[in-house]
């Protein structure tokens, strides 16, 4: 019998939610940072084989909302709690084990669990055997399963325990789907990724960015965007002096573009300072939150 089912995945900000569906899809479909909460959105990574079809989701780290735009993100978390077959709860192992329980029960999660220890490889082996038996002793989880995410360990093992979990059912996309996002909208998360790369401090949670034009020539493809900010010094700050850190900014962007889309792309970044966009419903909608 075919297997399909939706699997979510949760933690907190950091534990490495979007390096884990980058792993498991082998493409680069969620942004990442040494930064916390870099996922603003619900994340959708398609897995087919012809036994099964997995519907991973990515979401935005828990935290407490201080912004509407944090707000929206939690709003993604509780959708992904609604409508989860299996559920992936995803710890970094160097993390307190208490504090990421106490958070994975406040889920109130009706569905089966699959634990994971991510970040194995800053363990030593004797320190992950105590780690996985604690994590077993909680007793809510179907399997405690050990990974690095960054390294693609333990993904196989993983994904085993995920199928043994699966509903019975039919694909709900078509075999060659990858992700239920558009390549405009992973092309701004490209973007946005570069802030969080390049930037300190607050200005990559005061930013959004906006492709506003995507237009396939036949030689290249050519991207306009807008990178918002709420204050004009956040504006000079990725402008930079005479427009390097800009310049900067938009040739990382393009070369990962181009090996995204595998064409040669024409990219053109403009600063717009719209203050107060995090807090505002109408700012929120516009930019896709």
């Amino acid at each position: 019998m075919h297997k399909a089912g939706f699997v979510n995945i949760f933690g907190k900000p950091n534990a490495g939610k979007s390096t884990l569906l980058n792993a498991i899809i082998g493409e680069k479909l969620a942004i990442i940072s040494p930064k916390v909460q870099t996922t603003r959105h619900r994340i959708t990574g398609v897995l087919t084989d012809p036994a099964y079809q997995i519907v991973f989701s990515d979401t935005p780290g828990i935290i407490d909302p201080k912004y509407k735009l944090h707000e929206k993100m939690m709003g993604a978390v509780k959708s992904a709690l609604e409508d989860a077959d299996v559920a992936l709860l995803i710890m970094d192992s160097k993390d307190s084990m208490e504090e990421n329980l106490e958070l994975f029960d406040s889920l109130k999660l009706k569905v089966p669990i699959v634990l994971i220890l991510n970040k194995m490889d800053n363990i030593l082996k004797e320190d992950m055997e105590v780690l996985v038996e604690s994590a077993k002793a909680w007793g809510k989880a179907a399997a405690v399963v050990p990974v690095s995410a960054m390294q693609k360990k333990g993904i196989k093992e993983l994904l085993a325990e995920i199928i043994k979990l699966l509903p019975d059912g039919n694909p709900f996309y078509p075999d060659d789907t990858l992700t239920d996002k558009s390549t405009r909208f992973l092309v701004a998360e490209m973007i946005r990724e570069k802030v969080f790369q390049l930037f300190e401090e607050e200005i990559p949670y005061h930013t959004t960015v906006i492709v506003t034009q995507f237009q396939e020539k036949e030689t290249l493809t050519k991207i306009t965007a807008e990178i918002i900010v709420t204050r004009d010094t956040q504006k000079g700050i990725i402008l930079g002096e005479k427009g390097k850190s800009i310049r900067e900014l938009g040739t990382l962007a393009r070369q990962e573009i181009e090996k995204f889309i595998e064409r040669k792309v024409f990219l053109e970044l403009f600063v717009k300072v719209r203050g107060k966009w995090r807090d505002n419903d109408t700012f929120l909608k516009e930019y896709g939150y």
